[in-house]
């Protein structure tokens, strides 16, 4: 029985995808394709090149976000995703989609046309940092003619894209939102009001998945700030681990 996983954008908090694949090696479950969005894209390509968890954990980990990111010098963008990108090439070399050892989808909104794009093949390392680029804080990425920005904006957890190829899949989504809000700056009130707008166009994709791993309380978490790396991928290795078993994966698709 084919089995797809889903990772969802969510920044800094994609790095819970990390502990939850540990927890799904752990328990021998073997993906079949992959599909992401932002985050959920650099995590899925390091995943879908060949990389392990840990070792993905520690690429991540070990990257200053003044080394992935660099002053764009446009008016379309404050930032490039330069530093991420070098970061790619350097661990998937190849540099294409059909060289991956589980095929890979990856979303980005194309800003001129307002449709979202499903790429899985060509040029990978382009697509996955069209895929991460929030608009307004990262540059666009041009692409074949069309000007792309992150993914989430239209479709923040891809299951669409890989649904018709697989029996059963496995939904990984790290922007849960707690009722518990204090209104203390500006950057939470943006924060919180894109999470919101972001699961407007999750709660169908939520419904085609058969199973959906969420752990709680990830607003917690802002979605730049690599301080709390250690702390996000222990809590969704933990979460995984403690709510979910090899069974748990073994149903009936529905």
């Amino acid at each position: 029985m084919k089995l797809g996983l889903v990772l969802s954008g969510g920044g800094v908090r994609g790095i819970a995808h990390i502990g939850i694949l540990k927890a799904l090696d752990e328990m021998q479950i073997q993906i079949d394709c992959i599909a992401g969005t932002s985050a959920g894209s650099i995590v899925g390509a390091l995943y879908a090149a060949g990389h392990k968890p840990d070792r993905i954990f520690e690429l991540v980990k070990n990257l200053s976000i003044f080394k992935a990111v660099r002053p764009a010098f446009a008016w379309t963008g404050l930032l490039t995703l330069d530093g991420l990108k070098d970061v790619l090439h350097k661990n998937i070399p190849a540099n294409n989609f059909n060289a991956l050892k589980i095929p890979l989808t990856v979303t980005a909104t194309d800003i001129k046309n307002g449709q979202i794009h499903y790429f899985n093949s060509g040029e990978l390392i382009p697509a996955v940092v069209a895929s991460s680029s929030i608009p307004a804080i990262f540059n666009p990425v041009q692409l074949n003619g069309h000007l792309y920005v992150d993914g989430g904006i239209l479709d923040n957890l891809p299951v669409k894209a890989i649904r018709n190829q697989c029996e059963i899949i496995i939904g990984s989504h790290c922007n849960h939102i707690s009722p518990d809000f204090d209104v203390t700056n500006i950057k939470l009130v943006v924060e919180r009001s894109l999470l919101i707008a972001m699961r407007a166009n999750t709660e169908v994709s939520r419904s085609l998945c058969d199973v959906f791993i969420e752990p709680p309380g990830m607003d917690r978490f802002s979605s730049l700030d690599l301080s709390k790396v250690q702390e996000i991928f222990e809590y969704g290795y933990r979460f995984t681990k403690e709510n979910f078993s090899p069974a748990s994966f073994k149903m009936q698709a529905v």
